[in-house]
């Protein structure tokens, strides 16, 4: 008998052991992150998007929005993985990190990806060139009539869809990880342009001196209107509706404003459009 009373003793033990295994396993991703107050955000160097200054700080309009929003739901930390652009979303299916806060454009091709925040920010594009625009270039068809003209798009961007739409030959492009490899491919004449959101493509203007300038009259389709969001895991929907219903709330107040205002954002980057119509749902 106590034989028996002991086994059943230990067999209760090993099941209270398994249930605890089994409610650890079901734990949401925004269950762990309110439980530890800790957020992990993945970003890539984008001026002024999500970018590390010299003396390693993350900033950016997407890690400080993502800052103030997780601060809203409890989170005390942010956690900030630098990744390369073409590897967010990887990066962020693999579990590196729980939302990417770089910026990305909300596109039907992303979605069936990633489950999208609705857009706390909408912008147009324009090209980076040498100053005086030497080649006369104010849109995509005028780079893709010139053969020998070529165009520094960063890899995994909507961008590189828009060139060759336009009828860029793959020829014409030059691929590059990040903003900065832009900048130096138009400065060291590798390419006659750089194309990119307006606000990156002035900051690399400024940061390349007299010798460039980032075009005013670009002409483009106003369907590649960039709308940017943070991105999260799809089966992550719980914690998107968590992120979304404090957005919705805090966006376009003077605490949103003031936080954007020094990455170059304002009013007129407010967007009324949802991540599902962007998406085409």
């Amino acid at each position: 008998m106590k034989f028996k009373h002991g086994m059943l003793g230990i067999l209760c033990i090993m099941v209270a052991g398994l249930l605890q295994v089994s409610a650890a396993s079901a734990e949401t991703t925004l269950q762990r992150i309110v439980r530890t107050s800790e957020v992990r955000i993945g970003y890539a160097n984008e001026n002024p998007f999500a970018y590390t200054t010299p003396d390693g700080v993350v900033t950016g309009e997407s890690p400080e929005i993502a800052r103030k929003v997780f601060a809203r739901l409890g989170v005390k930390k942010v956690d900030a993985v630098l990744t390369e652009w073409g590897a967010l979303i990887p990066g962020l299916r693999a579990g590196r990190f729980d939302v990417i806060a770089a910026g990305m454009y909300v596109t039907p091709g992303r979605c069936k990806q990633v489950a999208f925040a609705d857009p706390q920010y909408q912008i147009a594009d324009t090209l980076l060139v040498l100053k005086g625009n030497p080649k006369g270039l104010k849109s995509y068809a005028d780079i893709a009539r010139q053969a020998n003209v070529k165009l520094a798009v960063m890899a995994g961007t909507a961008e590189l869809g828009y060139a060759r739409k336009a009828g860029i030959k793959d020829g014409q492009i030059l691929q590059v990880p990040d903003t900065t490899a832009q900048l130096q491919a138009v400065r060291t004449r590798r390419a006659d342009a750089a194309v990119g959101t307006a606000l990156t493509m002035k900051s690399l203007a400024a940061k390349g001196g007299a010798q460039l300038e980032a075009l005013d009259d670009f002409i483009d389709d106003p369907k590649h209107t960039g709308y940017g969001a943070l991105a999260f895991r799809p089966e992550d929907a719980d914690l998107r509706d968590a992120v979304n219903e404090v957005l919705h709330a805090w966006l376009g107040t003077d605490d949103h404003l003031k936080t954007v205002a020094p990455f170059g954002f304002d009013k007129s980057n407010l967007s009324a459009k949802k991540s599902g119509e962007l998406c085409g749902g």
